[in-house]
């Protein structure tokens, strides 16, 4: 193949990188390091041309496309494959009079969210600063922030630029085969190369956030005042709640070093004083270890999560609540509380609802919108600790089960959920089988199936 991959190169204008070759390493790194990757090769796209050539080389040689932007959400290996790197194209314009953006499809989220407010602006923001934001939205995108406020980010998907399985570059609306625009917002990699979004824009510069670490033994307090708060909660507010067993290394806050925490993380868009006043039952609850919860600028609210931005070897689980009454809480505390020995770096619990549980104004592929919580568990480890890990986290998942709704969100899918009928925990059976129709057109060969595949109907 060493001819072709040579014609290969001539045709791309970034790095075309096989096994040997320096650079291929980085070129074909993700974030989660659980999974290494060994393409045939590793294309660095700088364009839409490269990105067009990589697919065309991919379909001449019935080869499956991988595709790696900011590395998150890498759970199927690209042995074998052509990987398709985009990470070049990070480019944002920003539309203030319209209120949108345009983002490149490697464009990060923190990126993004500065870009946004040198204009008053803001997107729906994931926890993480560094996840890429065309992932992100196409997976659904749960904002902790502005979520239940505005919806799912994929709602706010005005148009997209994709390089299809047939090579061809084409740009996609609701009025311009809608099929397809309709599929990638929820459908996340399985129809091609997505080269760039153009996405809405909210006029939000503060709030009032951040997080509240409590120690461990107080979990029980903590819990009920949690509870306590999102009982009634505005859609303005979001809380979400996550048990930590945080190693004790330098890049860790003292306070939280090898110790048990819990922390509640906070999201509020009204004043600074209302919040206060929401939140008064949780400070009063138990001392704090740290209180960090504070009027901020957008720009900061990655800090609220605080989410791991260095890879790591991650193994996670996750389910969808219906509800979280005290029975669930026991449970809960009893499978991933301080009395338990569970071995997972963080077991948390994303309160969803408000405009989450509404269905959008240009309907999408995003499915299961009545849920009240997504349960999420992950445990970092060595590569290849699938197995050792999976007792532990599906016990938690396990004992909340009879408050699941047996889905979950494709962006929450994991490397476990690869399996045949993984795919079908993120759609109802009707949504599964537009998918597999709309699959079928674009790409019969399912050439594009290193990912959480939806296979082509047959």
């Amino acid at each position: 193949m060493t001819m072709d991959i040579t014609a290969l190169a001539a045709l791309v204008v970034g790095p075309v990188l096989t096994p040997g070759d320096e650079g291929y390493a980085g070129e074909t790194a993700t974030w989660n390091q659980a999974l290494p990757h060994r393409p045939v090769v590793a294309v660095g796209a700088t364009g839409v041309a490269d990105v067009q050539a990589a697919i065309r080389f991919a379909r001449a040689h019935e080869l499956p496309v991988a595709v790696v932007a900011t590395g998150h959400g890498a759970f199927v290996s690209a042995d074998g494959a052509v990987l398709i790197n985009v990470r070049r194209m990070d480019g944002v314009t920003i539309d203030a009079r319209q209120h949108t953006a345009t983002v490149g499809a490697a464009v990060e989220m923190q990126t993004l969210v500065d870009e946004a407010a040198e204009d008053g602006l803001a997107p729906l923001a994931g926890s993480s600063p560094n996840v890429g934001v065309a992932g992100f939205t196409l997976g659904g995108g749960i904002s902790p922030t502005l979520g239940r406020t505005h919806g799912y980010a994929a709602d706010h998907v005005l148009s997209a630029e994709i390089v299809t399985p047939d090579g061809e570059a084409r740009t996609i609306d609701p009025s311009t085969e809608p099929d397809l625009f309709w599929a990638i917002r929820g459908g996340k990699g399985n129809f091609g190369v997505i080269t760039s979004l153009t996405v809405a824009l909210f006029p939000v510069t503060r709030l009032y956030g951040g997080g509240l670490f409590f120690p461990g033994e107080h979990a029980p307090a903590v819990v009920a005042a949690y509870r306590a708060l999102i009982a009634d909660a505005p859609e303005e507010l979001t809380a979400s709640i996550a048990f930590l067993r945080l190693p004790p290394a330098p890049f860790v806050p003292e306070p939280l070093r090898g110790r048990f925490t819990v922390h509640v993380r906070i999201s509020y868009l009204g004043s600074a004083a209302d919040g206060a006043a929401l939140i008064a039952g949780l400070r009063a609850a138990a001392p704090t270890l740290i209180d960090a919860v504070a009027e901020m600028p957008f720009t900061a609210v990655a800090a609220i999560h605080a989410d791991p931005v260095d890879p790591l070897p991650t193994y996670e689980v996750s389910a969808s609540l219906a509800d979280f009454p005290q029975e669930a809480a026991d449970a809960l505390l009893a499978a991933a509380g301080p009395d338990s020995d569970l071995p997972v770096l963080m077991v948390e619990l994303r309160q969803l609802g408000g405009a989450l549980s509404r269905e959008p104004a240009v309907p999408n592929a995003v499915a299961y919108r009545g849920a009240g919580f997504q349960l999420f568990a992950a445990a970092v480890g060595a590569p290849g600790m699938d197995e050792e890990f999976r007792p532990a986290l599906e016990g938690v998942t396990k004992a909340l089960s009879p408050w699941a709704t047996g889905h979950t969100q494709i962006n929450f899918l994991a490397g476990y959920d690869v399996e045949a009928g993984g795919i079908g925990r993120a759609y109802p059976a009707e949504v599964l089988a537009r998918l597999s129709r709309i699959k079928a057109a674009y790409d019969p060969r399912n050439t594009f199936r290193i990912n959480h595949n939806i296979p082509p109907a047959l």
